[in-house]
This record gives C-alpha cells, sequence and structure tokens, in this order.
C-alpha cells in the first residue's frame, strides 16, 4: 500500500511515498504523519521506512519525502538549510490535506535527528499539526555541536571552520565542509546512513544549524501532544539536547531515555523502543 507522489513547495517539485493502512477501506479517512528525514539523508533511509511502515501498521496514513535538495527532491543538492525544511514540512501538511485518505485536522509530524529538530519547530510555528514525535532530537545548535565537538582541539578545528567559512561568505565565496566535521559519527554507525546519503555541505548549512533554536517554540506545541525520545547515552546528539527540549516543552510532553541503544535507535527493532511508540499513540494521537 505504498504510493509515489509529488507536491509544490517554494516552487519545487518534492518526491515522497505515501504508505496506507492494508484495512483501509474505501472512502475511509485516517488520521497521517509526516515522516521527517535526518541530516542530508532521504526519505529510504531506514529509519524513515521503518518509522512510516509502523504507522501505517498501526493505522496511520504515513507521508514519507525527501526535502529540497536530498535525495529525488528538486532543490540545490546538500543545501539543507533548516528554515527551508520547516518550510518543506508545512507545505507537505498542506498536501496531505488535499488526500481523500486523510483527516485534515488530524495531522501530526514525526522526525529523527535534524529531522526532529525539524518537526519540533515545525509543530511549534505551525498550529495545522496536531501531534509531534522526535527521536534523538535537538533544540539548541550552538550547544548541540559544543558538546559533539567537545575536546578544546576538537572545539578548535570546529570554530576555525567556522571562521574561514563566515570570511570566505563575505568574499562571495562558498566553503564546502564533509558532513563528519559537521557532525561527527562514529565509524560503527556511518552504516545506518541511507544510500545516496549527502557527504558535503555548504557552509550555508552549518551557519544555519548553529543557529536553528527549536527550545524557543517547542513551548507553543502545548496543548498539543508531543513525544521526546533519545537514547541515554547518545554518540552523536547529546542525550541532554532532549532533556532541555523537555524542560521549555508544555503539557502534555513525555520524554524517554532509553538505554542499550544509540543514535539510530529506530532502526534496531527495539521492541522496548516500538512498545513506547504505540503506548503513547494509543493514548495521545490514537489512529481511530
Amino acid at each position: 500500500m505504498e504510493q509515489r507522489v509529488h507536491f509544490s513547495s517554494a516552487g519545487l517539485q518534492l518526491a515522497g511515498i505515501l504508505h496506507l493502512p492494508a484495512d483501509m477501506k474505501s472512502g475511509e479517512r485516517r488520521p497521517a504523519f509526516m515522516v521527517l528525514h535526518g541530516f542530508g539523508s532521504n526519505k529510504d533511509s531506514t529509519t524513515s521506512r521503518t518509522v512510516a511502515e509502523l504507522f501505517a501498521a498501526l493505522g496511520y496514513v504515513a507521508l514519507r519525502f525527501d526535502m529540497r535538495g536530498c535525495g529525488e527532491s528538486e532543490g540545490t543538492r546538500g543545501r539543507v538549510i533548516c528554515l527551508d525544511q520547516v518550510e518543506d514540512t508545512r507545505n507537505a501538511l498542506t498536501y496531505l490535506q488535499t488526500r481523500p485518505e486523510v483527516q485534515k485536522d488530524r495531522i501530526a509530524v514525526y522526525g529523527h535527528s535534524f529531522g526532529a529538530a525539524v518537526a519540533i519547530y515545525a509543530a511549534g510555528v505551525e498550529p495545522r499539526i496536531a501531534a509531534c514525535i522526535s527521536t534523538g532530537g535537538w533544540g539548541h545548535g550552538e550547544k548541540k555541536f559544543r558538546k559533539q565537538h567537545a575536546s578544546p582541539e576538537a572545539w578548535r578545528r570546529f570554530s576555525t571552520m567556522m571562521e574561514r567559512g563566515g570570511e570566505m561568505k563575505k568574499r562571495g565565496e562558498t566553503l564546502m565542509v564533509s558532513r563528519y566535521d559537521i557532525v561527527p559519527i562514529r565509524p560503527e554507525l556511518r552504516t545506518n546512513l541511507a544510500p545516496g546519503s549527502i557527504l558535503e555541505f555548504p557552509f550555508d548549512v552549518v551557519e544555519s544549524m548553529y543557529a536553528f533554536t527549536a527550545n524557543e517554540v517547542v513551548g507553543r506545541i502545548a496543548p498539543r501532544p508531543l513525544l521526546l525520545m533519545h537514547p541515554a547515552n547518545d554518540t552523536v546528539t547529546p542525550t541532554e539536547q532532549s532533556i532541555d527540549l523537555f524542560q521549555h516543552a508544555g503539557q502534555p510532553t513525555d520524554l524517554h531515555l532509553v538505554a542499550g541503544v544509540d543514535h539510530f535507535l529506530m532502526n534496531e527493532g527495539n521492541t522496548l523502543v516500538l512498545n513506547l511508540v504505540r503506548d503513547w499513540l494509543a493514548q495521545r494521537f490514537p489512529a481511530r
């Protein structure tokens, strides 16, 4: 029950896959989820596919799509600006509201990592979003980067890159930066990256992430439900980022820190993780 779809955002065609529940009847409308992929990834990542299939199995319509500049979507490849992705999410919502299978006032958003930060920000500024789930997300770009580049030497390298990028930008030039110089990932976790993931980004991307502060808007999601999930020891996105989001959020917000998983927690088939999502949905945002 998958359909290839396209919709427009800022004049660009974005590509997506729409998942429909197997038991859906003709003329029926169901609540829906938008599924946002991670940093420079795409809709075919293991996380995006796993989550969309889970939502469909639980009775929701699910749309996983490529942000502009990623995967099969139009746009300058690798230019993944945070607020542009918020705009893409709002336009995905508008598209879902036109679908005959969807209850247009019950559309939620899920995001992982970079996509989680975008999901939270989008839910904070877009009142049409009915609920939000974040896994491994972050709420303050500068604090995130300082923890990801924690040693004095690592922070010196990152700061030097930021200074050089800013100086080149003033001259009308663009510094290209490796994804692992932006967000370090241990080699053994890199197999979780989707095929076709972007490995180099223009400096504008680093600037946009550094200045992105979902903490400032997460409190506006309430009284709509928010679920924050994070590995208890995340080696990619600091666990404290979800704790900070929780402290800035209104209610109802649920925070779960899960032991024994790392950053790509939805990829591992962990029954505790999957049951947490199922149980939260049943209570906070039921399919029926």
